[in-house]
């Protein structure tokens, strides 16, 4: 059998040699040229087409699934198969059919997210304050448009948004809806693209509406009288702040706080909590409340569960007797997402542009964008109008002579030649003559063609009357606000999210009762942290270390002592022993830089314990100075884990120590000088990066080496070594010392 001769042209050996001359090599590319080649049309497509909301108020994945189920007929039929639904979007969206039902699930009102949803549906959808309660299968659930969706595609086939094409080109899909409410800010809608993102809150559906209407009104409306606080179909209590509202009104960005809401069961003495922030699930309350119970930080509840079920959300927290519920909660607000934070950024897309705008500037958008398509429907429906009128004039011309019209056609031979002969016996142009030949027989009667002739003088009215609606742009707004009044009236109903004016109470600091016994602290070198109880630590056998390392600190203190933990960036990191569980000697205990979260390659030096911040810190350079920083200046009166500047970096560190009162320094030279200083001499300062002052003079070359308290009895000629004003240069060793030293070190 003859081999079938190639089609691709055979390479050349000269070729092949280059290519494998070339083999192994990196091609230099400039990183500005790459980023602009490669990256930047991938970041551009997902900002534009992915992630950032329009004005309709639809991200491109949430409209071509509602169109697709417009063009489906949903909106007022019964009910189809999720699976069908998600099958059929597939034409409009690329990316598959579980994301195409992810979206389905979040516009639904089973799920719970929106405060209008627009997907009425039927199964399991899962909900959205639940991160554990997954939707069913799509072929399990049923689905259609809600009746507000009637609003987002009124006159979207009079040509009041440009169609494109789909991704393969076999349909034609809308690049906007024609809302006529703005559904940008009525629905909560948030979106992660690259280098930005957007999160924009939902409003009461009647306030936005009232706040509109105004603005179309009057330009200089004050946001606030009609657009209260946002509001979700969570409900919850929203913490007011005008302060914060009106940045966020003005500027587009900014947060608020909303809290839950609950209420205490008597004779159950327990708490139910019915109604969550938007920003949190069931799940990241019980955990974290029950966090907080084995760190021994709430001691008032005894259990904690989810009991939510068919009559909704609903978390049962049972307390110990004795206990205040509404104290318990003002903790748990402060302590648990029980009470958060919503952040806000109204980015959305303008003109393919992606912008941040506040409420006033978005709703001015909103409603340049509704007059467009009020205009173009206007123009649409003034076309087909027009072109209406022009036919009926032409069948106006043959009741002159109906026999006359019957005889043309009669007694032409061909029937191309039906329409001339018609324009040239009623002197008509070709659309009136095609128009008037395609009348059925049994309506060239002069009832019908009266009748019709009766619709001339209508539409000659109604002309005129859209002429005048295009030449008035204040007719234009009455229209739209025409229609903002009647979505009041048919989809308006009260806030769900009750809006709380705080007072002094919830400003109180809250108070941990953390319990306080006896601890053993040890600290490590290598920056291992251990927390162990007197009696653990009789039971204990030897300590168990990382090889290499050994214990560098010792201390007895309490639970609840605070810890300062020095790094040698210059920083401190603040927290307390009872932030620590109880271990064993057996163990390796905490390592502090992950712990605390520290910097990248940050490392612990240091431990000072305290408990009132009495004292001072002590910080030993090698250059000889000394800074003695007051114990105080490291109290804050808020809950900081971290401060900045801890100790001078402008100089090497040798040695850390914190004291409670004054005493003796025995200092230490690299070429064997000593120098007994007492801390008395050395000036007490607030500044905590302070470069200290000079305590030791050093000779060229030579550095300070060690820093320790003096232990009465090391030297047997310590006068010495003493000096009655700084800085001193210290004394050699003489032999009897040194040998003395020798004694102790071995």
């Amino acid at each position: 059998m003859a081999k079938k001769p190639s089609s691709r042209p055979a390479k050349k050996k000269s070729d092949v040699d280059a290519y494998i001359a070339g083999a192994g090599l990196v091609a230099a590319q400039p990183i500005v040229e790459t980023l602009q080649s490669n990256y930047m049309p991938y970041a551009m497509s997902v900002i534009i087409s992915r992630a950032i909301p329009e004005i309709d108020g639809f991200k491109p994945s949430h409209r071509k699934l509602l169109y697709t189920m417009y063009s489906m007929g949903l909106l007022n039929n019964t009910r189809q198969k999720s699976a069908n639904i998600t099958g059929a979007t597939m034409r409009l969206n690329p990316h598959g059919d579980q994301a195409i039902y992810d979206t389905m699930v979040r516009l639904s009102r089973g799920y719970e997210a929106l405060l209008h949803p627009f997907v009425d549906s039927k199964g399991n959808f899962g909900k959205a304050f639940s991160r554990d309660m997954a939707c069913a299968a799509p072929r399990y659930t049923e689905a259609k448009l809600d009746s507000i969706c009637a609003e987002l595609f009124k006159d979207i086939n009079g040509d009041t948004v440009d169609f494109a094409d789909n991704y393969d080109g076999t349909m034609r899909e809308p690049t906007l809806l024609p809302v006529t409410f703005p559904t940008v800010l009525v629905n909560a809608n948030t979106g992660i693209a690259v280098g930005m993102a957007s999160s924009i809150c939902s409003f009461n559906l009647m306030e936005v509406c009232e706040t509109t209407i105004a603005l179309i009104r009057d330009e200089n409306h004050n946001l606030s009288d009609t657009l209260l606080a946002p509001d979700f179909a969570g409900g919850g209590r929203l913490i007011y702040d005008k302060e914060k509202l009106d940045t966020i009104y003005s500027t587009g960005r900014g947060g608020f706080r909303v809290r839950s809401v609950y209420s205490h069961d008597k004779s159950a003495n327990c708490i139910d909590v019915t109604q969550i922030p938007p920003t949190t699930s069931i799940e990241a309350i019980v955990e974290k409340t029950i966090e907080l119970i084995r760190a021994k930080k709430l001691t008032e509840i005894s259990d904690i569960r989810d009991e939510t079920g068919i009559d909704g959300l609903k978390i049962t927290i049972d307390i110990k007797r004795g206990v205040d519920p509404d104290k318990l909660m003002n903790k748990l607000f402060k302590m648990t997402p029980l009470e958060d934070t919503f952040s806000c950024n109204f980015n959305v897309l303008i003109a393919s542009s992606p912008q941040v705008l506040g409420v006033r500037e978005l709703l001015q958008e909103w409603i340049a964008f509704r007059l467009l398509c009020v205009q173009r429907r206007i123009h649409y429906n003034l076309g087909r109008a027009e072109e209406r009128l022009h036919l009926l004039e032409g069948l106006g011309k043959i009741l002159l002579d109906i026999d006359k019209c019957i005889k043309i056609v009669r007694e032409t031979d061909e029937e191309s030649e039906v329409v001339p002969n018609l324009m040239i016996g009623f002197g008509i142009d070709e659309v009136q003559a095609e128009y008037v030949a395609e009348i059925k027989l049994r309506h060239l009667n002069r009832e019908y063609i009266l009748k019709r002739l009766k619709d001339i003088e209508q539409l000659k009215a109604d002309i005129e009357e859209m002429r005048e609606l295009l030449s008035s742009k204040a007719k234009q707004k009455g229209i739209i606000i025409d229609e903002l009044k009647n979505v009041i009236k048919l989809y308006g109903h009260d806030r769900k999210t009750e809006i709380y004016y705080p007072t002094a109470e919830d400003n109180e600091a809250i108070t941990i009762e953390v319990p306080d016994y006896p601890v053993h602290l040890f600290f490590t070198k290598e920056g291992y942290f251990k927390k162990i109880t007197p009696q653990s630590l009789r039971m204990s056998g030897e300590q168990k270390l990382k090889e290499g390392d050994e214990i560098y600190m010792t201390l007895e203190s309490s639970n609840v002592a605070e810890l300062l933990f020095f790094t040698d960036r210059q920083q401190v990191y603040k927290c307390r022993a009872h932030d620590f569980d109880d271990t064993k000697a057996s163990v390796l205990g905490d390592y502090i830089p992950s712990k605390l979260q520290m910097d990248e390659g940050e490392s612990a030096v240091y431990m000072a314990v305290t408990s009132d911040y009495s004292g001072f810190m002590l910080f030993a350079f090698k250059s000889g100075k000394i800074a003695k920083v007051d114990m105080a200046s490291y109290k804050t009166l808020t809950n900081r884990k971290k401060l900045l500047k801890a100790y001078s970096g402008k100089d090497e560190l040798i040695a850390i120590m914190y004291l409670t009162q004054d005493c003796e320094l025995h200092l230490t030279s690299t070429d064997g000088r000593v120098l007994l200083v007492s801390t008395a001499m050395l000036s007490l300062k607030t500044t905590k990066d302070t470069a200290g002052v000079a305590a030791m003079t050093m000779r060229k070359g030579k550095s300070l080496s060690e820093m320790k308290i003096f232990a009465e009895g090391s030297l047997e000629r310590a006068h010495r070594y003493r000096s009655r004003a700084l800085p001193a240069a210290g004394k050699i060793l003489s032999a009897d010392d040194a040998g003395e030293q020798l004694e102790l070190l071995s």
